[in-house]
């Protein structure tokens, strides 16, 4: 029987957690008919090597990056070697177990959802750092665009295999395809939910994740905001500008003054921006027909 489900695992500079991941991962694969599909994304240490030694296992397919591209760029070149109905992503560090992937499975296979999302609410972030950078990245999600789910940026995700080839080609990547991936499901009206999982610690090695990385994030739920709605940034700025530069000047304009210079620029500030921002509405009405 052709396998529905591929799991997709992008893999940087993992060499100790190769081992006992990799060969995990494919005896649940063997025995559930998956397919496994990693992408070393031009690791520096010894996990293109350990990798190799899996090839020539059934169903099993190494994507070698020369260079570095990025999570993102990885979790793409997976999406493109693909050929099952379903993909699911996966990390390497060995935090996600073999065991959701069943579950998350059977949940979009017997439901009607598009995505299904791991969620670990609930669950204590590895970092203070990376605490406080999921809280700064769904603060300002929600402040831009209505957000049905909690986890947004969970690194396991289910989804069906032909719209992840449609819409991973405008995310970033970085880290924040995660986040990009499920707004892009969202924002294109596609059912996505929530299921539990449960998260491990850390195999080994360092978490490349930092506060920096948060602010990468949002720079690009920027980008993909302003793609799917961008009058929901450029008016709010408009309306502010103009509503502060005619509350400043009513009372100069009242003493018979005129309008001050510092009010008139903010009123014409406003009128451009709101300017800006219908354009960009059609230019992102345009851009989303052919996605």
């Amino acid at each position: 029987m052709q396998p529905r489900l591929t799991i997709i695992i992008p893999c940087y500079n993992e060499e100790k957690n190769i081992p006992a991941v990799i060969s995990g991962v494919l005896d649940f694969c063997a025995a559930e008919g998956y397919k496994l599909i990693v992408v070393n994304d031009g690791s520096r240490d010894n996990s293109l090597q350990l990798l190799r030694e899996y090839e020539g296992q059934p169903n099993f397919t190494l994507v070698h990056h020369k260079i570095n591209r990025g999570y993102g760029g990885a979790i793409k070149s997976g999406i493109e070697a693909c050929d099952t109905e379903f993909l699911i992503t996966m990390d390497s560090d060995g935090q996600h177990r073999v065991e959701d992937v069943k579950n998350l499975f059977n949940v979009i296979t017997e439901g009607d959802a598009d995505m299904v999302i791991g969620s670990r609410k609930g669950a204590r972030s590895a970092s203070m750092l990376r605490g406080v950078g999921k809280r700064i990245i769904r603060f300002t999600v929600k402040r831009l665009m209505p957000l049905p789910v909690y986890d947004l940026n969970s690194g396991m995700k289910i989804y069906r295999s032909d719209l992840g080839k449609k819409y991973s080609k405008i995310c970033p990547d970085s880290m924040a395809y995660s986040d990009v991936i499920c707004l892009a499901f969202i924002n294109k009206y596609h059912k996505v939910i929530e299921e539990p999982i449960e998260i491990r610690e850390r195999g080994a090695g360092k978490s490349t994740i930092t506060i920096k990385t948060a602010f990468r994030t949002i720079y690009e739920v920027f980008n993909i905001i302003i793609l799917f709605n961008p009058i929901r940034i450029f008016m709010p700025i408009a309306f502010i500008s103009i509503l502060a530069g005619i509350v400043w000047d009513i009372h100069i304009f009242m003493r018979g003054n005129g309008v001050s210079v510092g009010s008139m620029l903010a009123i014409i500030f406003g009128v451009i921006t709101l300017f800006f921002g219908a354009i960009a509405e059609q230019l992102s009405q345009i851009r989303k027909k052919d996605l």
